[in-house]
């Protein structure tokens, strides 16, 4: 996918996003994000935008010195969550995707950055969907995508607790993983190989088991079970 397809997708679910939040109740558990509600989902949202497009217009190379911003409540915080997702996005279209911008995980680039967008806000949207108990549907070529994102960004986070290899395998679209522990980190490349255990399923059901959205039973699971599990609990999302 090119960058002006995430920027697409990103506007996609910010709008998703919102229009389940408003058909939760504000004070609505989320039940892939414990201990918050869907209103601290929104302000999330907001927080998240605010942050990245003064990172982005102002060339920073860090978080610290940023001004974090007011938090608002019911219509209001729909209100400034829209205003910031507009003009977020307005900075990252008036610019080349290729442009370097400093990132939590090194130098990449706005079409990094847009992709990492559209990624943050399906899994948020589904939070936001999970809180109204129906969830719509997801795009398999996006959620093949996330998967890819997640191995080959966060999961290289890992405790070190996985101790064996894992093969990823999407049923429903294109997308096969490789990944063998390398010392406390995880080397991920994109082939069809086998493994001590082996994860199939639907795109979107290995991403929402990997951001512990979704059960692990929801995927078909072969060989080493308890290796399974590890895989999935190992990343930091913290």
């Amino acid at each position: 996918m090119t960058a002006d397809d995430f920027f697409r997708l990103f506007d996609d679910e910010h709008e998703r996003f919102i229009a389940a939040c408003e058909r939760a109740e504000a004070s609505a558990e989320v039940p892939g994000c414990p201990g918050w509600t869907v209103s601290d989902l929104v302000f999330h949202a907001y927080e998240v935008q605010y942050i990245w497009h003064r990172v982005v217009a102002e060339r920073r190379d860090a978080f610290e010195g940023l001004r974090l911003p007011t938090r608002h409540e019911g219509g209001a915080a729909v209100d400034v969550l829209r205003g910031e997702h507009a003009a977020y996005t307005a900075v990252l279209r008036a610019a080349v995707p290729e442009t370097p911008q400093w990132t939590w995980v090194g130098m990449r680039d706005l079409g990094w950055l847009a992709r990492r967008m559209a990624q943050e806000f399906l899994v948020h949207r589904i939070d936001a969907e999970q809180a109204t108990g129906v969830v719509g549907d997801v795009s398999p070529e996006l959620a093949s995508d996330g998967v890819d994102e997640f191995l080959t960004v966060f999961m290289n986070q890992s405790n070190g607790s996985v101790t064996g290899t894992v093969h990823l395998h999407c049923t429903d679209v294109e997308g096969e993983w490789m990944v063998r522990p390398e010392g406390d980190t995880l080397a991920v490349t994109r082939e069809h190989a086998k493994g001590d255990c082996a994860i199939r399923g639907r795109a979107v059901d290995i991403l929402l088991a990997l951001w512990r959205r979704g059960p692990l039973s929801a995927c078909e699971v072969i060989g080493d079970a308890a290796l399974a599990e590890s895989f999935v609990a190992a990343s930091s999302l913290d």
